[in-house]
């Protein structure tokens, strides 16, 4: 690294130094080059935040996006410590001690941005005994401005000045008492000629809107991607969660600093391009190197007419052996893109038996290079010609890495994919999967929805939203259109670009059209939270390539992931079935089955002529549903799909099955996808369930005495609730039990 940015030697640093003092920015251009000469810059990771409408202006703000809660938190933290320490801060007096004149000028600020000013040093005096003896700082209105030459221009621009000759000020004074140097103040006036501002207005003053060196790098990289100024002022509001204006600098600022640091940086235009060259060869070492150690480790790559890597796709030996059992579908994510090396991350995700992302493959890819056709044709084995259009670009680049990653999964095609809304990447799966179902994300829909509507609606978003997510539940696709119509109608969304565009993919996301697509609940809350934990771990700032590698390998790597504890899974009927259940399941697929069977408890059954039977809740008259039972063979099929789209049956089923006096579930209706022995992580003490059996025991009839004696009073009543409750929060604090600690509480049980 040092060699590469040896050459940075000849930049005419000076020059462009005096530039931003002009500017004010030199403290700013100063930072960003001494971090470029010192050190790489982090390889830094946004959210796709081009909106799928197609139009560049439109961008999307992610409902739900923990770094913007995360950022907007460190800006509350920020703000609350910059309040509290002013909150400190009181009025200077003659006579103040201060041990430096940056200490002194610190405070003086602090005091002044808390009532409303700013302050600038002005006149400072010396000796050449002593130095520096003296130094002023005054109210940022001080003085008056003095007239300047005009330019000798058609139409020059009146600057009009903030100075009105205020005399707020203070005078350092320096003295050395004891060897020791001090300052102290000599002079201090706090009488304003000019209103003071308010606190939000205060933080606009030039003094107090400061670019950090975060924001400095993110900046230029920005810029450097092509976004023009007001466009990265708003992708900073959104990554850092703020309201438009709330930031800590204004879009001139950020003007400013990227005019005065562009030079710079098409100078070093060069460098970084071959940083980033190198850093793609290096993370191609890394993969060729993990083949040398893995024979099961596969991976891919493309190269331009100049032999430079362009595409990179890879997996592991543990992903391809999870695919087996757990690729029937598969959740492809596009989200991410780094802006450092300009390289969009994509990432297929399946869902195992305990309701957890498995790591299936990865890809860096360069969606906007002509080469990147190359793979797409090349894996195809055709010589298409087509027109060049960067929505052609796309579709390429999914269609190879589509191919690439079935390759690696030996030609096995999931059943179903879940992904984003994107045209390109619709056809790409309807030409190179035709058989595989396509749906788009709930998650994704629902996050765009404040961004797409809440603008037009303003107060009524929130009731839109609600009737919204009503509609996507809906399980007749008539009644969905009639609803659809009825919502547009509503709230006057007719000619809504983004309420066109979703009901063009409505055979894609609402429940009404993907009810028969198998999904193995990967379409639920805790899935998606899963997934944004996965990113965190593997997207956190690095410096190369290589270091991002070496993260995804340990997230992905099943030697890395925690063994599964087996849960105490109580049963809640007396039905044989739901026991039977208990032993064969995991605990994720257990809990959803055990729900069913609880729920089908409240169905009355009515049979049919054809031995196919009626379905219907003791209180509903509506929403009955058709079982179809076949004894032959133990078929049952239900009108609702829960089956065909979860894998788990549904209480429709399960009540017939009880009818039909069956004490264990249908070998085929307990997919083995959801079954303890398709664990890819060796589980926790498996014989635990018989020993917590006998806890439940212990514990259920501690609890009926318990209930029993505190029934008597009111005041006993309170006390136990009282109690237990704290009782509760204690034990939920308490590190979970080691093997010892578990026999022990075993053996215990045995004496008492």
């Amino acid at each position: 690294m040092t060699t590469i940015f040896s050459s940075m030697k000849g930049l005419n640093f000076n020059k462009v130094q005096r530039r931003a003092s002009r500017l004010g920015l030199k403290k700013h251009f100063t930072c960003f080059f001494t971090k470029m000469t010192m050190k790489p810059s982090n390889n830094i990771w946004i959210r796709r935040q081009q909106c799928p409408c197609g139009d560049w202006k439109c961008y999307v703000k992610y409902e739900g996006d923990d770094q913007t809660s995360v950022s907007s938190q460190l800006i509350k933290n920020e703000t609350t410590s910059t309040s509290s320490s002013s909150e400190a801060v009181f009025m200077p007096y003659v006579g103040q001690i201060f041990k430096t004149d940056e200490d002194a000028f610190e405070y003086y600020s602090n005091f002044a941005r808390k009532n409303g000013f700013s302050i600038r040093k002005a006149r400072s005096t010396e000796s050449q005994n002593l130095g520096i003896y003296r130094r002023d700082f005054v109210c940022y209105r001080s003085g008056f401005n003095q007239p300047r030459k005009k330019a000798n221009v058609e139409h020059p621009r009146d600057r009009k000045s903030v100075r009105c000759g205020c005399d707020a000020k203070l005078y350092l004074t320096k003295e050395i008492v004891n060897s020791v140097t001090q300052w102290y103040i000599s002079q201090f006036s706090n009488v304003h000629n000019h209103e003071l501002l308010e606190d939000d207005q205060v933080r606009l003053l030039p003094a107090y809107r400061k670019i950090q060196e975060a924001d400095q790098e993110r900046i230029l990289l920005l810029s450097k991607a092509g976004f023009p100024v007001n466009r990265i002022v708003k992708v900073l509001e959104l990554e850092k969660g703020v309201q438009p204006g709330q930031l800590p600098f204004i879009e001139k600022d950020v003007r400013n600093f990227v005019r005065t640091c562009k030079k710079s940086v098409q100078e070093n235009d060069a460098l970084l391009t071959e940083k980033r060259e190198n850093d793609t060869l290096e993370f191609l070492e890394a993969c060729k190197a993990m083949a040398e150690r893995d024979a099961d480790f596969v991976y891919d790559y493309t190269t331009d007419e100049n032999s430079k890597v362009e595409n990179i796709s890879w997996s592991y030996a543990d992903s391809v052996r999870a695919y087996t059992v757990f690729g029937d579908v598969v959740t492809f994510d596009t989200t991410y893109r780094s802006i450092t090396y300009g390289l969009l991350l994509g990432v297929w995700f399946g869902i195992d038996n305990h309701g957890k992302p498995v790591f299936l493959g990865c890809a860096l890819l360069q969606d906007e290079s002509l080469n990147s056709f190359a793979w797409a044709l090349q894996v195809r084995g055709h010589n298409y010609l087509f027109p060049i259009c960067n929505c052609l670009i796309v579709y390429l680049w999914l269609s190879s890495f589509e191919q690439t990653f079935l390759r690696f999964m030996r030609g096995r095609c999931p059943q179903t994919v879940l992904t984003d809304i994107d045209s390109s990447l619709r056809d790409a799966i309807a030409r190179e999967l035709p058989d595989t179902k396509h749906v788009i994300c709930s998650w994704h829909v629902h996050s765009k929805l404040s961004s797409w509507f809440m603008p037009s609606l303003g107060s009524q978003y929130e009731e839109f939203k609600a009737e919204f997510d009503m509609l996507c539940h809906l399980e007749g696709i008539e009644e969905f259109e009639h609803q659809w119509n009825h919502l547009v109608a509503r709230f006057g969304l007719a000619s809504d670009k983004h309420i066109a565009l979703l009901f063009s993919y409505r055979t894609s996301w609402p429940l009404s059209y993907i009810r028969s697509y198998f999904l193995a609940r990967s379409m639920t809350a805790e899935f998606y939270q899963s997934l944004d934990e996965f990113f965190k771990r593997i997207l956190s700032g690095q410096t190369c390539l290589q270091l991002f590698f070496e993260q995804v390998w340990f997230a992905a790597d099943l030697r890395n992931r925690s063994k599964e504890a087996l849960q105490y899974m109580h049963t809640k009927t007396c039905l044989p079935i739901e026991e039977n259940a208990r032993s064969i399941l995991t605990p994720y697929a257990f809990n959803a089955l055990q729900h069913e069977i609880v729920q089908s408890m409240q169905y009355a059954t009515t049979e049919l002529a054809n031995g196919s039977y009626l379905v219907r809740h003791y209180k509903k008259m509506e929403g009955e549903y058709l079982v179809i039972w076949i004894s032959q063979d133990e078929q049952i099929h239900c009108s609702c799909k829960e089956f065909e789209h979860s894998g788990i049956l549904c209480r429709h089923c399960l009540r017939v099955l009880t009818v039909k006096n069956y004490f264990e579930i249908p070998e085929k209706y307990i997919l083995f996808r959801w079954r303890l022995e398709s664990s890819l992580v060796a589980l926790e003490d498996q014989n635990g369930q018989c020993n917590s059996d006998e806890y439940a025991q212990v514990f259920h009839s501690l609890a009926a005495t318990l209930l029993t004696e505190s029934l008597f009073t009111k005041e006993r009543f309170n006390h136990v609730h009282r109690e237990l409750t704290r009782l509760l929060e204690h034990v939920r604090n308490m590190p979970v039990s080691n093997e010892f600690a578990s026999n022990m509480a075993a053996n215990n049980i045995s004496e008492s």
